[in-house]
C-alpha cells in the first residue's frame, strides 16, 4: 500500500470538500491515486454529503421499532431539509434502519463522539489510568496508551461510529452520508431513546431451591394435618367411671 502524505490527503479535501478521515481512507483505497480516490469518494457520497453537512435540516420523522417479543423498543429522530423527502420511502427506510441499529446496539448510548460530555470522558480517563498493566510504565507512554483505549470506548458509545449491522463494511455514519448523496439532502440523526423491559427495576432475588422446598413442606404438613385421625375416647375408663357413680348413688338398708 502506499504511504499517503498529509499533503496528499489536503489536496483531495480541497478539491472534494470531504473530510480528513475521509479523504485518507479513499487515498489508502486506492492506492494513493487522488483522481481515483474521488471518484471513489463520489460513489460512496462522501464529497456530497460533507458539502451539503451545514445546511439547515429541520424536516424528517420519529421512528419507532419494537422487537420481537416486545422486550425492547425504540425511538429515533431522524431530520433532512423537506417535507417531501421525509415522506419518501427511502427516508423511511433509512429511520426503519437506524432505529433497527440502536435497538442491536446495547452499549450506545450518545449519537456521535462529539455528543459525549466531558465529566464522562474525563470518568474514562480515571479508569483506564488506574489500570494494573500501565503501573509500571513511564507517564508519557501511559499517555499514549490511554488516548487509545479513550478513544476506542467514546467510538463504542456512539451510533454513528458503530459497523452497520447490515453491512459491516460501513458505519452508520456512512450509511447517513450515502443517503445524503443519494437524496440530495442533508440528514442528521438527532436523537433516540432505547427502552429495554424492566431495565432499573430491582427485582426480588429469591432461591428457588428453598422456595421449593419450603412450600413442599408446607403441603406436607397440611396434608398430615388433614389425614391425622382423630382420638377416640377411652370406652374402658368411661365405663369405670359410670359404676363408680351408679355404685356412690345407692342408699345403704
Amino acid at each position: 500500500m502506499a504511504e499517503i502524505s498529509a499533503q496528499l490527503v489536503k489536496e483531495l479535501r480541497e478539491k472534494t470538500g470531504a473530510g480528513m478521515m475521509d479523504c485518507k481512507k479513499a487515498l489508502q483505497e486506492t492506492n494513493g491515486d487522488i483522481v481515483a480516490a474521488a471518484e471513489w469518494l463520489r460513489k460512496k457520497g462522501v464529497a456530497s454529503a460533507e458539502k451539503k453537512a451545514g445546511r439547515t435540516a429541520a424536516e424528517g420523522l420519529v421512528g419507532s421499532y419494537i422487537h420481537t417479543g416486545g422486550r425492547i423498543g425504540v425511538l429515533v429522530e431522524v431530520n433532512c431539509e423537506t417535507d417531501f423527502v421525509a415522506r419518501g420511502e427511502k427516508f423511511k427506510e433509512l429511520v426503519n434502519n437506524i432505529a433497527m441499529q440502536i435497538a442491536a446496539c446495547p452499549n450506545v448510548e450518545y449519537v456521535k463522539v462529539a455528543d459525549i460530555p466531558p465529566e464522562v470522558v474525563q470518568k474514562e480517563k480515571e479508569i483506564e489510568m488506574g489500570r494494573e498493566d500501565l503501573a509500571n510504565k513511564p507517564d508519557n507512554i501511559k499517555e499514549k496508551i490511554v488516548q487509545g483505549r479513550i478513544e476506542k470506548r467514546l467510538k463504542e458509545l456512539s451510533l454513528l461510529d458503530q459497523p452497520y449491522i447490515r453491512d459491516q463494511n460501513i458505519s452508520v455514519e456512512e450509511l447517513v452520508k450515502q443517503s445524503i448523496a443519494e437524496l440530495g439532502e442533508n440528514i442528521q440523526v438527532r436523537r433516540f431513546a432505547r427502552f429495554v423491559l424492566g431495565e432499573g427495576i430491582e427485582k426480588q432475588q429469591t432461591d428457588f431451591a428453598q422456595e421449593v422446598a419450603a412450600q413442599t413442606g408446607q403441603k406436607t404438613k397440611a396434608v398430615e394435618e388433614k389425614t391425622k385421625p382423630e382420638a377416640k375416647p377411652d370406652t374402658k375408663a368411661t365405663t369405670v367411671e359410670k359404676d363408680k357413680k351408679s355404685k356412690g348413688g345407692k342408699k345403704k338398708k
